[in-house]
């Protein structure tokens, strides 16, 4: 059974990967790159400053900065438990496929399909009730998850858990923030 799912993992990754050409390899290395994203979490928080104000709007960063350190550190731990080589490290897949970018750290399971996914997650739980199309927000993760596909960096698997624990955390966070902020934020 694991060895099917393996397969069928490397063989998606094959497809996916192969997807790409050497013409649009920069715009998926400044896409995988979260300095980049900087202007979108600038605008989105802009936009939350002037639905929430400014003292909530806090509180929602410090959930988001412990969502995102718990999330890192857990992925962290997954990493070195399992110790699975990156697409780009792995002899049996890294011949085959495009490597467009190496890294020497584990794959199982992105850190960068996980923190986004939790913070996409987290996000549309808060903010669902003042945004119309708050959905369209995990349009991020998905694009930014499969940057790291498309450089050879995760298998797709690797994705799909870190999308599992993302909104794993994330939707445990609304709950602790749902339950604290009454506390502090009075309706």
């Amino acid at each position: 059974m694991l060895e099917t799912i393996k397969e069928l993992d490397e063989n998606l990754l094959i497809y996916l990967n192969g997807l790409g050409s050497e013409t649009y390899d920069k715009l998926w290395l400044i896409i995988t790159n979260q300095l980049y994203w900087t202007p979108f979490f600038l605008l989105l928080f802009y936009l939350i400053y002037k639905k929430i104000g400014g003292k909530q709007t806090l509180y929602l960063l410090l959930f988001i900065a412990v969502l995102i350190a718990f999330t890192d550190q857990t992925c962290n731990l997954f990493k070195h438990i399992f110790q699975r080589l990156r697409p780009c490290n792995d002899p049996e897949v890294n011949t085959i496929i495009r490597v467009v970018q190496v890294r020497k750290s584990f794959s199982f399971f992105s850190g960068h399909a996980a923190n986004t996914m939790a913070v996409a997650t987290f996000l549309f739980w808060v903010l669902r009730r003042y945004f119309k199309y708050i959905g369209f927000l995990f349009l991020w993760p998905l694009i930014f998850a499969y940057s790291r596909i498309y450089l050879g960096l995760h298998f797709p698997g690797d994705i799909l858990a870190g999308y599992f624990f993302g909104a794993l955390f994330g939707s445990l966070i609304y709950l602790v923030y749902r339950k604290l902020k009454p506390q502090y934020f009075p309706e």
